[in-house]
């Protein structure tokens, strides 16, 4: 078996013990020094269980090319994607599974500036040296010696291995500053919040939120659940996209009478928002309120959005005076689109938000603190900022299938409707418009599935009439 299958178009996953373990994570270390080049690298990890020693066979693999490494601790990527921007280092390299199976884990990576590494960008040459010296770990005595080291440095704040450095640094204070950056904070009423980490990496960022909100006399109060963070995930893997996981948050905004929700991912790069009712809000109508956060503060700015739901980010920007412009789905593109258009914000319905001054990276925490704002400032509940956008754009939300020929089936689809459709593009699977509805079919890029996505124009029974249609389409075709 391909040992490095672990790398996928836009990251590192795998299952350990079999796509993962500490000799690939070494060569990874060494592969990603040789192919980038990095003077410095930050390193971080979540609390899965394996990250550490993960992270530790990754920092010395690193350090045996000559890198200098700054260990940031227990984080989520978003603090890495900070780092490797506020410190002005070469890159920086999350270890994470996100909201993968328990007995999963992973790596993200950037470079200088926190630009991102995806397959057609370095990732793929990475894979391909750190398998040409995987060839060299499998030696016995090889493997001892980088348990040995490991050990050794796992011990001590700072290390030298060779000629380069190891040391241990936080920026939790200075990342908290930027996060508090994004609002005013006398704009802020009092608001109780349900916040749900999910055992994962966001409990600590609440918690040194909690304290500066103390201290700049913010008057949030956070009622925490599932906060600790225990990477044996007593509770499930943290993956609010998964209507189970959901209960939970929504319990908890109703029982405490909270004025919103939160959950987060194992590493907290996508936020889920629950009204006050303990409604879950589709990240579709999410980019809404976003773009119109921003487009407020900056008229005429463009908003970046992905293929699969874009009617009402349209019509948003098109109230706020802003440039809405689409990207292709994945953080690789949406990203580099983001700088080339030097875009204020881009969102995709899949929660993942991203900002020009948080160097173009998705954060899962910048989000809920420009609702809290939003709803000082407007007074209202989160779900009537949402409600007339689900009216006029009701949509299907992601609906996934698991089929075995997606490209024949896709064109099966394409050929069925195109005497319909006023409009078709391919920009991201296949979009087809019909005036008052439309559809968005793909083939996800990290996952073995189909996902569909259906949207409408104020009529909700027509698009449900059209999702299961298509649906239907798509079981019979298969």
């Amino acid at each position: 078996m391909n040992q490095l299958s672990c790398f996928k178009a836009y990251d590192i996953r795998g299952k350990l013990g079999e796509e993962l373990n500490e000799q690939i994570a070494y060569s990874i270390g060494r592969a990603y020094a040789r192919i980038i080049k990095p003077d410095s690298v930050a390193v971080g990890g979540d609390i899965r269980l394996s990250s550490e020693s993960l992270k530790l066979a990754l920092t010395l693999g690193l350090l045996t090319e000559g890198v200098e490494v700054l260990d940031l601790g227990m984080t989520g990527t978003e603090e890495v994607y900070f780092a490797a921007q506020y410190l002005a280092i070469d890159g920086a390299i999350e270890v994470t599974a996100s909201h993968n199976p328990i007995d999963y884990n992973g790596m993200k990576l950037v470079r200088a500036q926190s630009r991102p590494i995806s397959g057609d960008t370095g990732l793929f040459a990475i894979r391909d040296e750190a398998q040409r010296l995987l060839t060299d770990l499998l030696e016995p005595s090889a493997l001892q010696e980088l348990s040995r080291q490991s050990q050794k440095m796992a011990g001590n704040a700072t290390w030298q291995y060779g000629k380069a450095n190891y040391k241990k640094h936080s920026i939790l204070e200075p990342y908290i500053e930027h996060l508090l950056s994004y609002i005013n904070s006398a704009n802020i009423k009092p608001l109780n919040l349900v916040v749900n980490s999910g055992n994962g990496a966001a409990g600590h960022v609440i918690d040194a939120l909690e304290q500066a909100f103390i201290q700049h006399k913010i008057p949030v109060h956070f009622i925490k659940i599932n906060h600790q963070p225990d990477g044996n995930f007593p509770n499930g893997i943290p993956n609010p996209l998964l209507v189970e996981n959901r209960q939970v948050t929504a319990d908890a905004v109703l029982h405490y009478q909270a004025d919103f929700g939160i959950a987060w991912d194992g590493d907290f790069d996508r936020c889920f928002l629950f009204d006050e009712q303990g409604r879950f809000i589709e990240g579709y109508y999410i980019v809404g309120i976003l773009a119109a956060a921003f487009l407020q503060k900056e008229p005429g700015a463009k908003i970046i959005h992905d293929p699969r739901l874009y009617w009402n980010t349209e019509a948003v920007c098109q109230q706020y005076s802003g440039r809405p412009i689409c990207s292709k789905t994945g953080h690789a593109f949406i990203k580099e689109r983001m700088r080339a258009e030097d875009a204020v914000y881009g969102g995709e319905m899949s929660a993942h938000h991203y900002f020009r001054d948080f160097a173009y990276c998705d954060s899962g925490m910048i989000p809920w603190l420009l609702v809290a704002e939003l709803l000082s400032l407007s007074d209202k509940k989160l779900s009537q900022l949402v409600q007339q956008m689900i009216a006029d754009y009701p949509s299907s939300g992601e609906l996934n299938f698991h089929i075995a020929h997606p490209q024949n089936v896709i064109a099966k689809l394409a050929e069925h409707y195109a005497h319909q459709a006023v409009q078709t593009d391919n920009i991201d699977g296949l979009s087809m418009d019909f005036g008052n509805w439309r559809f968005n079919l793909r083939v996800s890029n990290t996952e073995n599935v189909v996902r569909l996505n259906v949207e409408a124009r104020a009529d909700s029974t027509l698009m449900a009439q059209k999702t299961a249609d298509i649906m239907s389409f798509l079981t019979d075709a298969e």
